[in-house]
């Protein structure tokens, strides 16, 4: 089991910057290709259920792993939390409620986003294997998500309307696919520019 001994961050001593540092700004978030079935042939079919049944079993281990690391972290931080523990499409997602959590967000998730990297890197040590798990602390992303969401809509319709293309202020990669995704459902295109911690969307108007 990788604990916090192994990649430990005493959260309550620092700052937002300081954790900042300790990873990179870029998160990679490139969807998983799904594989081809072949209906009428019975043992790709049961190949493709072994590996599914293989992949679910992963991503519970990598929430287990996760799981640990985290209740090691709050043990630390002295921060009182319980951890819920989920898989939604391709990746595990690990979730931390409770009601003195701020300090694991910190100022627009900046926090947040740090120790999801250390996360997925003390699930890297442990299993060899990249993980895309996310971390989500007092329903910051859930919250950041719908109102992301409804941004993108909107900026979507004033592009729409204008004809103009809409630049965006600076985003996570999290933040930014919400708004790719709100975007392309308005039937808009929409790309990112700029380097990382300064890159933001930018909306354009359809062809």
């Amino acid at each position: 089991m990788v604990g916090p001994e192994d990649i430990v961050v005493p959260v309550a001593g620092m700052d937002d910057q300081e954790l900042e540092s300790v990873v990179g700004d870029d998160v990679l978030d490139d969807d998983l290709a799904e594989d081809d079935l072949v209906d009428d042939d019975e043992d790709d079919e049961d190949e493709d259920e072994d590996e599914d049944e293989d992949d679910l079993g992963s991503l519970e281990e990598e929430g287990d792993i996760a799981a640990d690391y985290i209740e090691g972290l709050l043990d630390i931080a002295d921060l009182d939390g319980d951890i819920d523990m989920d898989v939604e499409g391709d990746r595990a997602v690990v979730s931390v409620v409770g009601a003195t959590l701020d300090e694991l967000v910190g100022d627009d998730g900046e926090v947040l986003e740090a120790l999801q990297e250390l996360t997925r890197l003390a699930v890297h040590r442990k299993t060899g294997a990249r993980a895309r798990l996310m971390l989500d602390v007092g329903g910051f992303r859930a919250q950041r998500r719908a109102e992301l969401a409804e941004l993108g809509r909107s900026m979507a319709a004033e592009v729409e309307r204008s004809g103009e293309p809409k630049k965006l202020r600076a985003m996570s990669p999290f933040e930014r696919k919400i708004i790719h995704d709100a975007v392309a459902l308005a039937g808009l295109r929409s790309e990112s520019e700029g380097e990382e911690p300064h890159r933001r969307v930018v909306i354009f108007p359809a062809k």
